[in-house]
């Protein structure tokens, strides 16, 4: 399945992630890169603005060797809590998320679950709005303005992405964790919470600026309404990736240190986008 590296270890805590409610081709395998940014196969290509993560591999990308990038790979001062925070978050995935993803798939076509993974993508694009205006980025802020009204009209509410298969409007990428680093904030440290993709201190913060711009807080004020929102965009994207890890976790030595150096790497590119 190809596409991205733009919700653990971003995949396997995809299952944590539908427990709390917390943040192209159909074809192919993807690398760890790509799967740090989880999310729907046809939506991930989408991304403008030097999405490198977006393209698909075989293989994870190697590491670029850049010297801030390994100082932050190395601040992990709780090393010993995110270990096990990290392993509770595979087995949530393999033993909850992946086989309820499977029935799910079972269920419904792999083009019903890219609809609606495009008219969960749709509703959320008032953060990268803003995230773009807010880094400078006017050309990916109208970029977002112009998908949301195309797909909203002529995509049947967002089910479908006549922008970019029509008219080549591409989705330009633009969270508040960015933003932060734009603005000279430094990543802080690594960290791993149950049933919670791996963050860094400044990502968990424009996570939740960003959960706050989500458009969904405000037409379901309710928090359990949200949460079976979420859980259902989660399991419908862990069901569009579901052979997504599988080789890597047969070949990773270490597959915790693998994951944080891949996470740190993609968020030190989209840094400097």
């Amino acid at each position: 399945m190809p596409q991205s590296l733009p919700r653990l270890t971003s995949v396997l805590c995809f299952g944590t992630l539908a427990l709390t409610g917390c943040g192209g081709p159909l074809s192919g395998p993807r690398s760890l890169d790509s799967a740090l940014n989880a999310g729907p196969r046809q939506i991930q290509g989408t991304v403008a603005d030097t999405a490198a993560p977006e393209e698909g591999m075989a293989q994870a990308r190697e590491a670029t060797g850049d010297t801030d990038a390994e100082m932050i790979e190395a601040y992990d001062p709780w090393e010993g809590w995110n270990t096990k925070a990290f392993d509770f978050n595979r087995r949530v995935d393999r033993y909850v998320l992946r086989p309820v993803a499977k029935g799910y798939n079972f269920l419904l076509p792999d083009e019903i679950q890219t609809m609606i993974a495009n008219g969960f993508d749709n509703i959320s694009f008032v953060p990268r709005v803003i995230n773009n205006l807010l880094q400078g980025k006017i050309k990916g802020a109208g970029r977002e303005l112009t998908r949301f009204l195309i797909n909203s009209t002529a995509g049947v509410g967002g089910l479908f992405d006549p922008a970019r298969d029509v008219f080549g409007v591409q989705k330009s990428r633009g969270d508040f964790g960015q933003t932060l680093c734009v603005y000279g904030v430094k990543p802080g440290r690594y960290v791993i919470v149950p049933f919670l993709e791996p963050l860094t201190i400044r990502d968990g913060v424009g996570k939740a600026i960003d959960g706050a711009l989500d458009p969904l807080s405000y037409v379901l004020p309710l928090v359990w309404d949200r949460l079976a929102m979420k859980a259902g965009d989660i399991v419908n994207d862990r069901s569009l990736n579901l052979d997504l890890f599988q080789g890597f976790e047969e070949s990773a030595i270490d597959m915790y240190s693998s994951v944080r150096h891949a996470y740190l790497q993609r968020r030190e590119r989209i840094c400097r986008e």
